[in-house]
């Protein structure tokens, strides 16, 4: 899917942590939020008097129509993308994914949570849309970014349902607060609309933890 830019769960959870030292993290520029590289998707139907329009582009560039009725495209695997975050030489770890059709095209993303595998303090979260090409060896990429790493939130409870991103996102009050205990709490939705991801706050306000 393309590029672009986290209500209230049953229980939330709060980020494993082993050492009270505050630690930052810093990602590297990403493409603004809710912004797309290809052509819009999910556009509606030219009337039947109309003439017949190219079909829209699909999350992997592909026309949507190719891609209903092409060969079912595998599920993009969170393990094999280069993630664009700068970790200071700690590996990237993927913490939670899910995967649903996000788009309509009838082909599945994977929505991954990523951040720094740091082993102390707890590094913020990035949220990224994958998307997997038909062409045969073609390796998952990046289409969207959801959450930056920059916005310094945790993610929880990652699913995708009915077309729609949803994650419990935890948060800090102030500068102040350790980075291993964070002290808001707010659910977030993202859906595919209008050519973007578009996103969705059922919970207005993050709540304390």
């Amino acid at each position: 899917m393309p590029n672009s830019p986290a209500e209230p769960a049953a229980a939330w959870e709060n980020p494993a942590h082993s050492s009270a030292r505050p630690v930052h993290w810093l990602a590297t520029a990403c493409a603004v939020a809710a912004v797309i590289a290809g052509a819009g998707l999910l556009q509606p139907q030219a009337a039947a008097t109309a003439p017949a329009a190219a079909p829209s582009a699909g999350p992997s560039g592909a026309p949507e129509a190719e891609a209903v009725s092409g060969p079912q495209a595998p599920v993009p695997d969170a393990a094999g993308v280069t993630y664009p975050l700068d970790c200071k030489g700690a590996p990237v770890a993927v913490t939670a994914t899910a995967q649903g059709d996000l788009d309509g095209d009838g082909r599945p993303e994977t929505v991954a949570a990523v951040r720094c595998d740091a082993g102390s303090g707890t590094p913020p979260h990035a949220l990224y849309v994958l998307a997997q090409d038909k062409t045969p060896g073609a390796r998952p990429r990046i289409v969207a970014t959801l959450l930056e790493a920059g916005r310094r939130q945790t993610v929880t409870d990652l699913t995708v349902r009915d077309g729609a991103v949803t994650a419990g996102l935890l948060g800090y009050s102030s500068p102040q607060v350790p980075r291993y205990s964070p002290d808001l709490k707010q659910l977030a939705k993202w859906r595919w609309s209008g050519g973007k991801f578009r996103q969705e706050l059922t919970d207005s306000a993050a709540r304390s933890v």
